[in-house]
């Protein structure tokens, strides 16, 4: 019976295999063992001479953590996943029967490489990984964010007042602190403007809708020439964009030319970008009381016309990853979305080298 189940379960893998699993390809694509070090040295893992049961491996947890990440499940679910699906326990090294990670594991390993910046010196040692590969940033950088949503909070107006005031949870419900637990303090309440700016004939902007979302925002940069993320940033939905440039323009792009939308433009930031030798490319608004300039217009949607290729970014987390942040506290949002920067990357690095292998 038991050699009977072996091969069986052989069987399987070898059909998942034909019929294309993704995580192989992933698996394939991106040499995950180069995060080893710098895993192991965030984690800080001792050599085992005290005892005790041995931690799961470092670069096995990381890969569960991106596939978390592709799938937004919660660490219990995600829990079930990795003992339900065949295809999840082979790209992850567990065997079929044996110990996997539970939820508390997975929530610990995710806050230990949060607490020691380690999610950060991963992503730029992907970057270094990339360059080796020849994927060097140049022809300059795209920069946008994006508003991602959190589970809305029901507070009354004097806890508001606190939460802006800059109190934490137990300081605003010292004596709940179950509640205090659950309440997110970092979030913020913004709205959301959607659509295209249109105009009357007599050059007046038409309403806009404006839809209320509470939650994060997520700044990135893109180099222009392979659309991998190079820089990034996490803020309350509330924070103004201009005032992230500064973080976000990577100073490894050979291009000098900076794309972003009229909430980057500013007196500040265009003389923060000239004194660093660098090309603003971000829009021009119009001048209020007056119709929009047909020079201006033309060359914004000039600029538009490259500046969507960092949609493309956000869409596809969205839309495949289904990105919300569930966590509480700006430090997880923070790592949850670095590793749906990652997760977007891998995806990315995939598509670049299935176009050169066809090449």
């Amino acid at each position: 019976m038991d050699q009977r189940s072996f091969f069986g379960l052989s069987e399987q893998l070898e059909a998942l295999s034909k019929h294309g699993d993704p995580l192989e390809v992933l698996e394939a694509t991106v040499d995950f063992e180069y995060f080893r070090g710098w895993l192991v040295e965030g984690l800080g893992y001792g050599d085992g001479s005290k005892g005790g049961r041995p931690p799961f491996d470092p670069v096995a947890m990381f890969k569960a953590l991106i596939v978390q990440a592709q799938h937004n499940l919660s660490d219990a679910r995600m829990e079930f996943m990795i003992r339900d699906r065949l295809s999840w326990m082979r790209f992850l090294g567990f065997d079929l029967g044996a110990s996997t990670p539970d939820e508390n594991t997975i929530r610990l390993f995710r806050d230990k490489l949060t607490e020691t910046g380690t999610l950060k010196r991963v992503m730029k040692a992907f970057d270094w990984q990339l360059q080796k590969k020849g994927y060097i940033p140049m022809s300059g950088q795209i920069i946008d964010a994006s508003l991602v949503p959190a589970p809305k909070q029901r507070n009354t107006e004097d806890e508001k007042k606190a939460i802006r005031a800059g109190k934490s949870a137990g300081e605003i419900w010292p004596d709940a602190p179950n509640k205090a637990a659950q309440k997110d303090t970092n979030a913020r309440w913004t709205l959301k403007i959607g659509g295209k700016v249109r105009y009357r004939p007599d050059g007046t902007p038409l309403p806009m809708i404006a839809v209320p979302v509470f939650g994060y925002k997520s700044h990135i940069s893109i180099d222009r020439r392979f659309g991998f993320i190079r820089e990034a940033m996490v803020t309350s939905a509330s924070e103004a964009d201009g005032r992230q440039l500064k973080h976000l323009v990577s100073p490894d792009n050979t291009g000098s030319k900076v794309w972003a939308d009229s909430a980057y433009r500013s007196q500040r930031n265009e003389k923060w970008l000239a004194k660093r030798m660098r090309t603003s490319r971000i829009h021009r608004r119009k001048p209020a009381g007056k119709p929009m300039p047909q020079a201006t217009a033309r060359a914004n949607a000039r600029k538009s016309s490259i500046r969507a290729a960092i949609e493309h970014v956000f869409a596809h987390q969205k839309n495949r990853f289904g990105l919300f942040i569930r966590t509480i506290g700006i430090a997880r949002a923070e790592a949850k979305l670095t590793l749906a920067n990652l997760a977007y990357n891998f995806d990315r690095l995939i598509f670049h080298e299935r176009r050169n292998a066809m090449a």
